[in-house]
């Protein structure tokens, strides 16, 4: 009876005892760590959205990627940071015990902490203020004191700023030195440049010839080339000739078929063409910093291969068509110079001007990190080269899907007059809170002047002549 008792007795102590570390971990005076706090937080293109605040201790971070391209998080006091995440994936993070303080958060892919992917999470005794859930975004559109007003305002004065000046014009053409045996010779340097991206915005651009694209090089079929590459980055570095027919030791892949060029260095390539091509250049080695951040160009060999005087879906090419205008489009999404065409964002992306009637041809290059969709209103577009290659069977499109390294050549009439929006077709890539923006221009058709009877052109009426009538 006595031992049964002492067993009773032990059974209510270790009871009480349980109780009581249940209160600690509860928080009900006790000194037991809590559960981590989990903080929201969102990812898109570019910003890092969230109720960014915690208090001391253990902190975990849900991340979610609501963007359109390839997103991580990390955090530069600690070192932690997530993988990878695709478009609508997600990864908690956690972050351990963190003491007082402001720590950066920041996306990692080359630009992107430039583009605006940075923010602070601040570590703070003070509690956040009541109602702000974890992973609220900063633009509540069913909020009281949403300004609708004031983001339409944004919107069209960032609309209504383009065409927007700003210094330095990629896609040059480079004139060559011709030799006495008649090489084409071509020099050009890769160094850190500023670029003026859009208006007031400069950044530290890798550049050819400080222009970014790079210059255009322009030679006909048979040419021999030579190219002087001058490597003044900070990184050993190469050309390769994306889309060349050239000899392996030409083909700029170091160590592989040269020497890496060093920082201070020089290296020559050299070879002949015997076929036309829409091909491009740009860095290999390190190429995951160089080509994001501006080191890439347009290569063009012998004459672009429109197909004149074919009929497709109904409509006939003419005979003796003659290009108004024939441009390289160089897209990209990523590096110091972001979503862009041709180095330069909207409202600093260049117009193309038509008359109404005339043809001009469009080379899509892609040197990003994703595909785009590239969408022109107003005009189908007729695909007739891919990569350079002639198509046995041309097609019309609205949108032309161009994934990285790929080149579509393009040829439209410019029919109708007026201002015809021409854009990527992932929306995030041209529009944000702030307005218009990235990967946006416009065709610009002039109306014809109307015609005589004998064909001139007509004056227009002075202003007596108008006031008679």
């Amino acid at each position: 009876m006595a031992g049964l008792l002492i067993a009773l007795v032990a059974t209510v102590v270790v009871i009480g005892l349980i109780g009581l570390l249940r209160d600690e971990s509860n928080g009900d005076g006790g000194d037991a760590a809590s559960a981590p706090a989990t903080i929201g937080v969102t990812l898109s293109e570019f910003k890092i959205d969230g109720n960014l605040t915690a208090t001391p201790g253990d902190v975990s971070l849900l991340v979610t990627n609501n963007g359109s391209q390839q997103h991580n998080l990390a955090v530069r006091e600690t070192g932690a940071e997530t993988p990878m995440l695709n478009a609508g994936e997600n990864a908690t993070l956690a972050l351990g015990t963190l003491e007082p303080g402001t720590y950066e958060l920041l996306c990692t892919v080359a630009g992107h902490a430039e583009s605006g992917m940075s923010a602070p999470l601040e570590v703070t005794t003070t509690p956040a203020p009541a109602g702000e859930a974890a992973g609220a975004t900063t633009h509540d559109h069913t909020s009281p004191d949403f300004d609708a007003d004031a983001m339409d305002k944004l919107m069209l004065d960032s609309m209504l700023a383009f065409p927007a000046e700003t210094e330095g014009v990629g896609n040059q053409i480079l004139e060559p030195e011709i030799l006495p045996d008649g090489t084409k010779q071509f020099e050009l340097t890769a160094a850190i440049t500023k670029w003026e991206v859009s208006p007031g915005v400069i950044v530290d651009a890798w550049s050819y010839n400080g222009i970014v694209p790079g210059p255009m090089i322009k030679v006909d079929v048979g040419d021999t080339v030579r190219v002087i590459f001058n490597n003044e980055t900070p990184m050993a570095s190469d050309i390769h000739w994306h889309g060349l027919p050239v000899p392996n030791a030409q083909d700029g892949v170091s160590p592989y078929t040269q020497d890496m060029v060093k920082s201070g260095d020089s290296f020559t390539y050299e070879f002949t063409l015997e076929q036309p091509m829409i091909a491009m250049y740009h860095a290999h080695m390190h190429s995951q910093i160089s080509v994001p951040n501006g080191m890439f160009a347009a290569f063009i060999v012998g004459e672009n291969p429109i197909p004149r005087g074919q009929t497709i879906s109904g409509i006939t090419i003419p005979e003796d068509l003659v290009l108004a205008e024939e441009i390289p489009m160089v897209l990209n999404d990523a590096g110091v110079i972001g979503l862009t065409l041709n180095g330069k964002s909207f409202p600093a992306t260049a117009p193309m001007v038509l008359q109404e009637g005339e043809w001009a041809s469009v080379h899509y290059y892609n040197e990003g990190l994703t595909a785009h969709p590239m969408h022109l209103h107003g005009f189908p577009q007729l695909v007739y080269a891919k990569d350079g290659i002639p198509l046995d069977h041309p097609y019309w499109a609205d949108t032309i899907n161009v994934a990285p390294g790929e080149r579509y050549s393009v040829l439209f009439q410019g029919s109708i007059p007026g201002v015809w929006v021409w854009h990527c077709h992932i929306l995030t890539h041209v529009e944000r809170d702030e307005g218009l923006f990235g990967m946006a221009t416009a065709v610009v058709v002039e109306e014809a002047a109307a015609t005589t009877e004998g064909g001139a052109a007509e004056e227009p009426p002075t202003e007596d002549a108008s006031a008679e009538g």
